[in-house]
């Protein structure tokens, strides 16, 4: 690295965007916009055991808000966020129509640090 290299300033710039994109701060009352509600099925149930937990969550939400919302609402600071788009289902319908399509969906995976749970009331 030479004297007036930029390198330093760069690395300082790129850590402190990333920084500020994890702590973002949410307006009252739109935690519960971000995490609609907690996804019960077998397989997400089973993952809680491990400290992963899953939810439902808009389709516009970024991870970043996510991780707001799960601090406000449940008062716990996630270690990773996940998220992934679910497509909607062709199901054939017992009707004139005979086939539908169930609505896609997006739900968040959650990762917390060992030692942390969240209770579901």
């Amino acid at each position: 690295m030479s004297i007036f290299g930029t390198k330093k300033k760069e690395e300082k710039k790129k850590i402190a965007r990333i920084h500020r994109a994890r702590t973002t701060k949410l307006s009252d009352g739109i935690a519960h916009e971000i995490v609609h509600a907690p996804w019960f099925s077998e397989k997400a149930l089973i993952a809680t055991e491990k400290g992963l937990y899953t939810f439902e969550v808009p389709s516009r939400a970024t991870k970043a808000e996510i991780a707001s919302a799960i601090k406000e609402i449940y008062k716990v600071a996630p270690r990773k966020i996940r998220i992934v788009n679910v497509p909607g289902k062709h199901k054939a319908m017992r009707t004139k129509r005979g086939t539908g399509t169930r609505a896609a969906r997006r739900k968040a995976y959650v990762y917390l640090n060992t030692g942390d749970t969240i209770q579901f009331s």
